[in-house]
């Protein structure tokens, strides 16, 4: 008679950020017998996971983190929380069966790969840690995207590093697939979820734990079971494909530019063969966040180390065509304006690199903006998600920080933003940009007390700011967050994955208001094609859209 498997009951998790608070949140919340604990050695984000506040902005997070968190109450029942955050890494460690790596695993920026492959110090740093403090037999499942062979690299580590020759460790690859702003409907209706490992009898025992794990939402057919190099390579050859969706039709959009056609059109009709399908063929002035980037180049870096150089040229050109997306896209707000942007102020309205998150890496936003500073411009931002604090921190990294002092300014409201603004930048698709409910005629009357409020420019010192150093603040004094949450999904200690909640957004901002706030010819560049242009035509605005025949302009 064959033996039940034993099932896991504690996990721990190496890293509380996009990918690691989110999963485990999930799991905690479908396993209520599984005690799950999130480490992390930042305290300051450890807290804010314990908080009302937590780290990042995803639709539906707050719902699932407080219903595993907190103890729930319906009636006589209750739910005890099982879903921890701390910092004790090495207790969390001892006490677990199954160990999640979600650590950071950036570009190397120097040495051997630099510009392209995956730097796993983090990685390392974790897998050390876990064989220096382990006392008994561990599942450890990576969710880093990391360069095939991690797995064997990390089965070399535990088997030089671990204290005890007793314990065993088994190498699992269990690599995430989530989108920033649905990853919550991703965690609870998964396309599919991978686990990767080796083909011995422990290895095989140690993938089916893992994936009674998932198996308590997800169905069975949904989980697939590879070797380690498959589950590797699977997890950069979709982020790459889909980035050169992207880059495709990016590209696409500047022959649409110079020609008749409309990219839209274009993409729709292309859509509409079944063998491409229309996912991911909208044209932007270029994609980001913390994904596509790194790991198209992490996938050049490895053809590059087997000799396959004509395959890296060809990935490599996905990028290229991405940071080409985004320096067209400036030249052409930089020529429309004359060439010259001096005393200027240009109103861009979205930081985050998409909607429906905080997450500004890799943003278009960031090097459009740039540019547009380099020349001389005023840039004046409004996001409703991103906290100024981040945008400071981006555009520091490459500007002068004196110097942006009196060059950008982070506006509440998208009015304030765009008060004598010479032109509006649209670089990311909220709903609140679109047009769906423009009224048809302009009002006649702004309410100049809202808009005219002075901006403060001076040194502060953040308590929040970890690194203890002084900032200047270019945010407009009448700034405060606007803290949105969304329905409450824990009615009782009955959690129901069907519930997810939209965002809650503003109400669809005020065109009219905005044309006649604005420098004429009220100049408009829709980087994300989300307004209607022949509706923004009406109210006079001169609508410039990323993919649109030139020839329609105003000019």
């Amino acid at each position: 008679m064959q033996r039940a498997r034993e099932p896991v009951r504690s996990i721990c998790c190496i890293g509380a950020g996009y990918v690691g608070g989110p999963t485990c949140a999930v799991i905690a919340c479908q396993n209520p017998k599984i005690q799950v604990t999130v480490v992390d050695l930042d305290q300051a984000r450890i807290d804010a996971w314990k908080s009302d506040h937590l780290p990042i902005f995803e639709p539906g997070l707050r719902d699932v983190v407080q219903f595993a968190r907190d103890e729930q109450y319906s009636g006589h029942e209750t739910r005890p929380p099982n879903l921890f955050f701390s910092t004790d890494i090495d207790s969390a460690i001892v006490s677990a069966d199954l160990i999640f790596i979600a650590v950071n695993t950036p570009t190397k920026l120097v040495g051997q790969g630099a510009g392209s492959a995956s730097d796993l110090a983090y990685v390392e740093a974790a897998a050390r840690r876990i064989a220096e403090v382990s006392t008994s037999d561990k599942i450890v499942a990576q969710k880093s995207t990391v360069p095939c062979g991690t797995a064997h690299t990390l089965r070399h580590i535990f088997a030089s590093v671990a204290q005890n020759s007793d314990v065993n460790f088994e190498i699992l690859s269990n690599p995430e697939f989530l989108a920033e702003g649905t990853a919550i409907r991703d965690l609870l209706s998964p396309d599919r979820i991978l686990i990767g490992s080796n083909t011995d009898r422990r290895a095989l025992q140690a993938a089916e734990r893992l994936a009674d794990v998932y198996a308590a939402w997800v169905p069975r057919e949904r989980i697939l079971t590879v070797n380690c190099w498959s589950s590797e390579l699977s997890k950069l050859a979709a982020n790459c494909m889909l980035a050169q969706r992207i880059s495709s039709i990016n590209s696409l959009s500047a022959i649409c530019e110079v020609t008749g056609a409309d990219v839209d059109e274009v993409a729709q009709a292309v859509g509409q063969d079944t063998r491409i399908g229309s996912k991911m063929l909208k044209a932007s002035a270029g994609f980001g966040g913390s994904c596509f980037k790194k790991d198209v180049l992490c996938l050049v870096y490895i053809a590059e180390s087997y000799n396959l150089h004509e395959v890296a040229l060809y990935w490599r050109r996905i990028v290229d065509i991405n940071e080409y997306s985004k320096a067209r896209f400036a030249k052409w707000i930089i020529q429309s304006l004359h060439n010259t942007l001096d005393r200027k102020k240009i109103a861009i309205l979205g930081w985050a690199y998409k909607k429906d998150t905080g997450d500004t890496r890799e943003s278009a936003a960031i090097n459009v903006a740039g540019q547009l500073i380099a020349e001389n411009a005023h840039v004046a931002v409004y996001d409703p998600e991103v906290r100024p604090d981040q945008i400071i921190s981006d555009l520091t990294q490459h500007h002068n920080t004196d110097a942006l002092a009196k060059k950008v300014s982070i506006h509440k409201n998208p009015y304030s933003a765009c008060e004598g603004a010479s032109a509006v930048v649209i670089l990311t698709e909220w709903d609140e940009f679109k047009t769906d409910g423009l009224p048809s005629a302009v009002a006649n009357v702004l309410d100049k007390e809202v808009l005219e409020v002075p901006l403060v420019s001076v040194p502060r010192r953040t308590s929040e700011d970890s690194r203890g150093s002084s900032e200047r603040s270019w945010v407009r004094d009448d700034y405060s967050r606007d803290e949105r949450s969304a329905e409450n999904l824990a009615e009782s200690p009955v959690f129901e994955p069907k519930t997810i909640p939209l965002r809650l957004c503003k109400k669809g901002i005020d065109w009219p208001r905005i044309a006649n706030c604005m420098q004429r010819p009220r100049l408009l560049f829709d980087g994300r094609n989300v307004v209607d242009p022949a509706k923004l035509m009406a109210l006079g605005f001169q609508v410039h859209c990323i993919g649109k025949s030139r020839s329609a302009s105003n000019f």
